[in-house]
């Protein structure tokens, strides 16, 4: 089941990297680079050793998660066994999650590097900055009305309102909105 199909909607945003501390640290290897065989229950490491543990299970939210470790005498002999984990009593554990959202996730990393992704994204930039508008200076998450014809109605004449505001704000040649000062950096003198 994929959800773009499923329900004809694409997503597109940014997801979080791999925050693991080899990624970080750029030694190592990276989650991504391990091969997985699904159908046979194993990983192979990028220096061929394999996996002898499998386990499904959830993690700390309720999400399916699945783990594997390789052996400690499989890892001890490898090369670069000080760079890839810090385990003293198990070789390397690789955590992921399911086939399917595994798959989802690696097309989605690999996708957001790409200058496609770039254009594409830089327009949800001015949508949700139309979104907090709604939100902040016309109450857009409270609906004053039951019924969905009336809060879309509500809707409506909310998405009228911002470009009544915007249209005043150009006449009257109001500059946009400078990014919020935080207290500190207000007290700071205008030349510095």
């Amino acid at each position: 089941m994929e959800l773009p199909r499923q329900f004809g909607v694409e997503l597109i945003g940014p997801v979080l990297p791999d925050t693991s501390w080899q990624t970080q640290a750029g030694k190592g290897f990276e989650s991504f680079r391990f091969q997985i065989d699904w159908q046979a229950k194993q990983v192979r490491c990028p220096m061929g050793r394999t996996s002898n543990y499998w386990s499904e299970g959830i993690d700390r939210v309720g999400e399916p998660l699945i783990r594997a470790r390789f052996s400690r005498k499989d890892c001890e002999v490898c090369p670069g066994f000080q760079d890839c984990t810090t385990s003293a009593k198990y070789g390397r554990c690789v955590s992921f999650r399911p086939q399917e959202q595994h798959e989802a996730l690696q097309r989605a990393r690999a996708y957001q590097a790409t200058q496609e992704f770039k254009e594409r994204y830089q327009c949800r930039a001015g949508i949700e900055g139309s979104i907090s508008e709604a939100v902040r200076v016309f109450g857009m998450r409270r609906s004053r009305y039951i019924g969905v014809a009336k809060t879309h109605l509500q809707h409506m004449a909310i998405a009228a309102a911002i470009n009544l505001h915007r249209w005043f704000a150009w006449v009257e040649e109001r500059p946009m909105a400078a990014t919020r000062v935080s207290r500190f950096q207000a007290l700071a003198p205008l030349g510095s």
